[in-house]
């Protein structure tokens, strides 16, 4: 395992499915876990134990979104129940993927690693504008000028899969899904309601 790449890791099954390809590639992994206020924290634990499975270096950065303007990061809006609807939903962190990306891209080109990993996907999703095809293609470019490294790329090897793909996927991957998390509440147990719920659920339905 000589390549080296960054992956983002959340402790969802997008990401969980991400880190094993990645491993299934094979790259020597570095995790990036954000505690960025979310009140789902829950999610960290779970992904500092996906992280330990698939024996990845990991690390967990704490950084502040003090100007909140998500149900994500404040507690007044409450975190809606999935509906199929237009529009970007409440639960969208303000440039929240741009910022990811800027940390793993710095990372990335302290450590000598040549690719980024990050489980976004644009079929089944919340429609959230950073996690559409176009965004990755033109933070791709911007890479080519972004550093003194060259070569550095995002992969989103889950873009274009459905749910049920990425859980297929996962099950090909040994990916250990009870050790993910994916509800926006962070509650003792998943709400079943939310968007990141039902997503879920379509994936195993």
């Amino acid at each position: 395992m000589s390549k080296r790449a960054v992956v983002l890791l959340s402790g969802g099954m997008d990401s969980a499915v991400t880190l094993f390809y990645a491993r299934q590639k094979g790259y020597k992994t570095y995790c990036l876990i954000f505690d960025y206020g979310q009140r789902h924290k829950k999610e960290l634990e779970f992904a500092k134990k996906l992280a330990r499975l698939a024996r990845s270096d990991h690390r967990v950065l704490k950084i502040k979104l003090p100007w909140k303007n998500s149900a994500l990061l404040d507690k007044k809006i409450s975190v809606p129940e999935y509906r199929k609807a237009s529009g970007i939903p409440v639960t969208y962190v303000p440039a929240r993927n741009t910022i990811f990306l800027s940390f793993a891209l710095s990372f990335a080109e302290a450590i000598g690693a040549r690719v980024i990993f990050i489980g976004a996907n644009a079929r089944d999703f919340s429609g959230y504008p950073d996690c559409r095809p176009l965004y990755f293609k033109k933070f791709n470019e911007l890479l080519k000028k972004a550093t003194k490294a060259r070569g550095i790329k995002i992969q989103t090897p889950l873009l274009y899969k459905t749910k049920k793909d990425i859980a297929k996927l996962g099950g090909k991957l040994k990916v250990p899904f009870e050790l993910t998390w994916s509800c926006y509440k962070g509650g003792r147990k998943p709400c079943g309601k939310c968007d990141a719920c039902f997503l879920r659920a379509k994936g195993f339905g």
